[in-house]
């Protein structure tokens, strides 16, 4: 009986974080950004407030979840997300990953699909934070190094979409175009969810038999420099790179069993 109960109010409590996300996120693009731009003139500083509330934010949603009994979690390193200027790179275990990163990053930029722009729930937080598009065509790219280059903390999940389960793991070559034409290094973050839910495919209402751990762990900074060193061409340095991105993210995988 026990058990049952802790299951069906586990249900209920990620329901109730679905919720407060979505309507979270109304509130913010109806009402505190509006106010924001009437108060602050200056675009790129109101993009910056703008961000950091999203943080908050964010940070919130994340200890509601942990005070609902939706999940624990823990994180390694990740006073280097806050580091201006750094394009970060994950694995995409769960529905919840951007939540997470951006909780931890005051200044973050990211690569969000077009339809979130057009989402109420979600239009007012990403035009306010002046997010990329993925919709930018060939200009995406040159759009993220100017982020960069402009001190934001770039987040990309280089798969493109959640990690599906039991398919070897495959990156688009984006990220590392980004790296190889910006000449910026990656940093590479490690995130892992156990038991394993709001995966690729996954209801919110089938919530495992037990709450979640969720980790977060922030590696060492990974060297583009190698692979513009020998004169070869972008292109090629970028497929190499990727390679190289491919087998770090599937060993880091394997080493920690998921």
């Amino acid at each position: 009986m026990r058990e049952w109960l802790d299951h069906g109010w586990r249900v209920i409590a990620t329901g109730i974080s679905f919720a407060a996300f979505g309507i979270g996120g109304l509130l913010l693009g109806l009402f505190v950004f509006p106010l924001l731009r009437l108060l602050v003139r200056d675009r790129a500083r109101c993009r910056r407030i703008s961000r950091r509330l999203v943080q908050v934010s964010f940070r919130f949603h994340v200890e509601l979840m942990r005070l609902l009994g939706v999940l624990t979690y823990e994180l390694h390193d990740v006073e280097r997300l806050r580091e201006p200027g750094r394009l970060v790179l994950a694995n995409h275990p769960t529905l919840i990953d951007v939540v997470f990163l951006i909780s931890l990053m005051p200044n973050a930029d990211c690569i969000v699909r077009s339809g979130l722009a057009r989402n109420p729930f979600t239009r007012g937080p990403i035009l306010a934070c002046g997010y990329i598009c993925n919709d930018d065509g060939a200009a995406l790219v040159d759009d993220c190094i100017a982020a960069l280059r402009e001190g934001s903390t770039l987040l990309i999940f280089p798969e493109g979409t959640r990690t599906r389960r039991d398919v070897p793991m495959r990156l688009q070559r984006g990220a590392a175009n980004i790296a190889v034409r910006g000449g910026v290094d990656v940093t590479p973050v490690r995130l892992r969810c156990s038991p394993l839910t709001l995966g690729k495919g996954d209801k919110w209402y089938r919530v495992p038999s037990q709450r979640f751990h969720y980790s977060v762990e922030v590696g060492e900074n990974l060297d583009v420099t190698p692979y513009l060193a020998d004169g070869q061409g972008e292109a090629l340095a970028a497929r190499r790179f990727t390679e190289y991105l491919t087998h770090y993210f599937s060993n880091e995988a394997r080493r920690a069993g998921g």
